[in-house]
């Protein structure tokens, strides 16, 4: 005995008028008539300084590039088949190539790993290479002779 089970197609949600991002679309529409408007005043205005509104309206309207963008990148669809990478599923296809890759550069750091502990080094918890028990010795050349001291060159070490 077998069951016959109807499936509803998925149905995309239609957003009317200027889409899903309207707060950027309306700061574009206001850059865009701002830049015109300062513009035209330079242009139309009469001005001694009109080549300013002139250059400050273009760089107001080309700066409404940026409310565009983010306007049309947020307003791309994306079909929930191609989201399931997003949340953790593995393709099929990423089996063979991308295993081998992942061999390989975990092999590639473990001897990396390794050959720190072999030197000495330790890693410590920011997670950079420390070396431990050593002695560094520091260098300040000086070019130009201080008041209260009279050294060119002083040599101090450190140890850590």
């Amino acid at each position: 005995m077998s069951t016959f089970v109807q499936v509803e197609p998925f149905a995309e949600r239609r957003y009317g008028g200027v889409g899903r991002c309207k707060c950027s679309f309306w700061l574009a529409v206001a850059h865009d008539v701002v830049g015109v408007l300062v513009m035209s005043a330079g242009v139309f205005g009469g001005l001694v300084i009109h080549d300013l509104f002139i250059y400050g309206g273009g760089i107001i309207i080309f700066l409404s590039l940026i409310w565009w963008v983010f306007w049309y990148s947020g307003n791309i669809d994306v079909p929930p088949e191609e989201l399931e990478d997003d949340v953790g599923l593995i393709k099929l296809k990423e089996r063979g190539l991308g295993r081998a890759v992942r061999r390989m550069s975990d092999r590639f750091t473990s001897r990396i790993r390794n050959s720190f502990r072999k030197n000495g080094f330790s890693v410590g918890a920011s997670n950079r290479p420390t070396i431990s028990g050593t002695q560094v010795s520091l260098s300040t050349i000086c070019d130009f002779t201080l008041p209260s001291s009279s050294k060119g060159l002083t040599r101090e070490t450190l140890a850590i």
